[in-house]
């Protein structure tokens, strides 16, 4: 056994100082379940992240091997705790990608001999590249997503999941942008993430919405660089092991364009369909055209398109001012056969609600929270009738 072997080992950690060295050096002592790729589990090392107190381990594997190579990612997780030297607060966590592992430095002593393979983990709560997550309490997941950064897509999703609230559905929110994930500032969350078994994180509730996000584990100002296979397995993980409870809805709010985490999100989660966010321009037209034409091929359904500073609205007179131009999401639906779930002014108040952590949706008899009661009462209506513009997926 992995564990017992390793347990009888010396308590003491590696004499290397950074946590880096320390890493790969413990992982020499933990062979991989066979021999077709690497010797030890250091050899698979794809990516380390050693900031503040969180070590995030990446070993890449081949998909189809996930499964076999679950008891060496416990076993690495463990001896990294028990044996790491960090201090008793640090966050460690061990995934498995896609990512091929890079190259190893060289050891400076001979690997000691292999124990056989630790048998398969029994843990519930934790999930790795290629499994489909699984969200059995969850009646819909659906993506918040655009074709480009910029068209105030990760507002429409905060006061878009806050009118959902309002009209008496439990939701949760996920913050899918790793990179820049916003939902921390835009809903004023505070404190890491707590688990009440060691295996599932407690997602943060707050105005009545369940929410995760990286932003809540990491600096405000960190800046995460990380590959994207490591990206895509921290978004499946956030979905599949945070213990979101009994929802009717849960909103992905989804990071700009067309790149790797929609396709994972279509591919391994119960996706029920993408809302697209857009400005009127002909700029933001034309990206969210290619990034709904993604969503099709993937089979995913497309509920609906918002169109977001449709107009600006004077303070004084309350006269609209079109300054992107005039109806233009709405166009493209017709255009593409969408529904057209409404249209969003450009106000102040719902800037300043995204910036102070006190989102419109709040007062949900405002000026500014109407339009988007308008849209959720539009998305559930759509919803309701099992309508869909391209099949989707089981």
């Amino acid at each position: 056994m992995i564990f017992s072997r390793l347990r009888k080992q010396p308590a003491a950690a590696p004499a290397e100082t950074t946590p880096e060295a320390r890493i790969r050096a413990l992982l020499r002592e933990i062979p991989s379940p066979d021999n077709e790729t690497a010797a030890t589990a250091a050899d698979m090392i794809a990516d380390i992240m050693a900031r503040d107190s969180h070590i995030l381990v990446s070993l890449g594997v081949e998909p189809e091997r996930a499964e076999q190579m679950e008891s060496l990612r416990v076993a690495c997780e463990n001896l990294l705790r028990e044996r790491g030297g960090f201090p008793a607060d640090t966050k460690v966590d061990v995934i498995l990608t896609h990512h091929r592992a890079a190259a190893a430095p060289p050891a400076s002593a001979p690997s000691p001999p292999k124990p056989p393979p630790a048998p398969p983990s029994q843990g519930k709560g934790r999930h790795h590249p290629g499994q489909k997550v699984s969200l059995p309490n969850v009646g819909v997941l659906i993506a918040v997503a655009s074709g480009k950064g910029g068209v105030g897509k990760s507002t429409v999703a905060v006061n878009l999941a806050l009118a959902l609230s309002a009209l008496g559905q439990r939701v949760g929110i996920l913050d899918g942008d790793i990179h820049g994930p916003s939902l921390p500032r835009m809903l004023a969350l505070e404190g890491k993430p707590e688990s009440d078994d060691g295996k599932r994180i407690l997602p943060k509730e707050k105005h009545g919405l369940r929410c995760m996000s990286i932003g809540l584990m990491t600096p405000p100002d960190a800046a995460l660089v990380w590959r994207g296979p490591m990206i895509q397995s921290a978004l499946m993980q956030l979905l599949g092991d945070v213990a979101w409870g009994e929802l009717d809805v849960l909103l992905v709010d989804m990071p700009p364009g067309t790149g790797d985490i929609p396709l994972s999100l279509a591919q391994l989660a119960p996706l029920r369909g993408v809302v697209a966010v857009s400005t009127p321009q002909e700029v933001a037209l034309g990206d969210v055209r290619r990034a709904l034409n993604m969503f099709r091929r993937a089979e995913v359904s497309v509920l609906g398109v918002v169109e977001n500073m449709a107009c600006f609205v004077a303070p004084e007179s309350g006269a609209r001012h079109y300054i992107f131009g005039k109806g233009g999401a709405r166009r493209l639906a017709e255009e593409m056969e969408l529904p057209f779930l409404g249209e969003i002014p450009l106000m102040e108040r719902i800037c300043e609600g995204g910036d102070s952590g006190l989102p419109v949706l709040l007062d949900t008899e405002s000026a500014e929270a109407k339009p988007f009661m308008e849209i959720g009462r539009n998305l559930l209506a759509h919803l309701e009738t099992g309508e869909s513009d391209s099949p989707a997926r089981p």
